[in-house]
């Protein structure tokens, strides 16, 4: 079983097949089934993070590709241009471009850092009562070039025997999450008297903290494709090219790395059919 277990793991190494199986000795109730176990898994890992490497690399040439094209358009057509609105029309296309491509560039990098940062940096204590209500702060204060909106925080009474809300995690990462999810929520309540509502409560053994906005709500059937790569759907009067899609799949992809869940739903009217708003639901598990 040994020799069987080493040559499949030269066979992985070596890449001779796209996938090779491990020998299952998971009926040994020994260290060899053990073994055969954890080897197992080790390479259904790896694989599914080189099809995970595969497919993201695959998304980020397709939207490269995107801004790319318009630009070398434009850049083509530029000695062409008969007079100088023509020109400056094709001069603001390259700037919107490059803008475009910077914000794509940054965001990409982010996600590819996330894995091995979350596994590097090690994760402290997180208040997230007090993180959470510093955050509303600054996003209250922070209106230059943004929609002025209401933000409220709602904190429910902890159980009985609960100190606080607290987390293990990474505190730049899970601020970024938040941060995400209000400024998102922005995007999509009406110019006046936009209202946000954070409300962070415990259940269990999780926090959950739930942001809800007074906009149009999210689609049926995108509620789930909203936290696919580079997939928007922004408000309607929103320039093209504002946002790279990635936000809520970087915050989905941090709540994951922590044990938690994030999703999305609407949230109902009184009337059949009616939607109030969006809303998002970040769950946590709570420090022991």
């Amino acid at each position: 079983p040994l020799r069987r277990l080493s040559a499949a793991a030269v066979r992985v190494r070596r890449g001779v097949k796209s996938r090779e199986e491990i020998p299952d000795f998971s009926d040994r109730q020994d260290e060899i089934g053990n073994l055969s176990i954890a080897v197992r898994d080790m390479t259904n890992a790896l694989y599914a993070r080189i099809e995970a490497i595969e497919s993201f690399a695959a998304d980020v040439s397709h939207e490269l590709k995107n801004p790319l094209t318009s630009l070398r358009s434009a850049v083509e057509t530029l000695p062409l241009a008969k007079n100088d609105n023509s020109r400056s029309r094709l001069m603001e296309i390259i700037q919107h471009d490059v803008r475009r491509l910077d914000r794509l560039i940054t965001d990409i990098s982010d996600a590819s850092r996330l894995d091995a940062e979350l596994a590097r940096d090690d994760a402290g204590t997180v208040d997230l009562k007090k993180f959470i209500t510093d955050l509303v702060a600054v996003s209250r204060e922070t209106t230059r070039n943004k929609k002025a909106v209401e933000i409220e925080l709602r904190v429910a009474k902890l159980p009985q025997g609960v100190k606080g809300y607290f987390v293990v995690g990474h505190d730049l990462r899970i601020g970024q999450v938040i941060t995400n999810l209000i400024e998102n929520a922005r995007s999509f309540v009406p110019e006046e008297r936009g209202h946000i509502i954070l409300s962070l409560a415990r259940t269990g053994k999780f926090n959950i903290l739930t942001v809800d906005d007074n906009g149009p709500g999210i689609r049926a059937d995108n509620i789930e494709r909203i936290f696919e790569r580079f997939y928007t759907d922004r408000p309607a009067g929103e320039a093209f090219g504002q946002n790279s899609g990635l936000g809520l799949s970087i915050s989905r992809q941090i709540v994951e790395a922590h044990g938690g869940t994030l999703t999305a739903e609407n949230i109902p009217g009184t009337k059949p059919g009616e939607i109030k708003g969006a809303r998002f639901v970040v769950t946590l598990p709570a420090e022991a």
